[in-house]
């Protein structure tokens, strides 16, 4: 076979430092959207973009020519400046320093896209924090809830 060809769907999450609800009604949007185009710009094409208050969740398609790590700090680093022009309250803006990145498997695409879309409605019911230890608990994965937050 001479071609390399792959297809990796994920599911990235992370939230704003201590989790403050920077995310408001004012920006929101428009912060889904640049990020949004920000993965488009880095050949890293996105289902969709949503979160809620003091967190976000990205659905794309990882590029071939960039290493996840390096997609998620560019992503957080020019989308913590664009906030912070945004006006004075948003100043002080910073993402936190870690992230959750997650597989999804291409059957499961739609359900992820619907999920991300009716975050307020799921935050009705459970903070990001619940949230985030579900998915660590999904995947099996291992942490020290000492440093998960900052």
């Amino acid at each position: 076979m001479p071609q390399s060809l792959y297809k990796i769907y994920t599911h990235i999450t992370f939230s704003t430092k201590n989790r403050y609800p920077f995310l408001d009604e004012k920006i929101s949007s428009a912060v889904f959207q640049y990020i949004g185009g920000l993965c488009k710009a880095l050949n890293c094409q996105p289902i969709v973009v949503g979160g809620y208050r003091d967190h976000i969740h990205i659905l794309c398609l990882l590029p071939k020519d960039e290493t996840f790590m390096k997609l998620i700090q560019l992503i957080k680093s020019h989308s913590s400046k664009w906030v912070k022009s945004k006006g004075l309250i948003y100043q002080k803006f910073y993402w936190q320093k870690g992230y959750g990145i997650f597989s999804v498997t291409p059957s499961h695409v739609e359900k992820v896209k619907s999920y991300i879309l009716h975050q307020e409605k799921h935050h009705k019911k459970l903070s990001f924090q619940q949230e985030y230890r579900l998915f660590l608990e999904k995947y099996n994965i291992e942490y020290n809830e000492k440093y998960v937050w900052d």
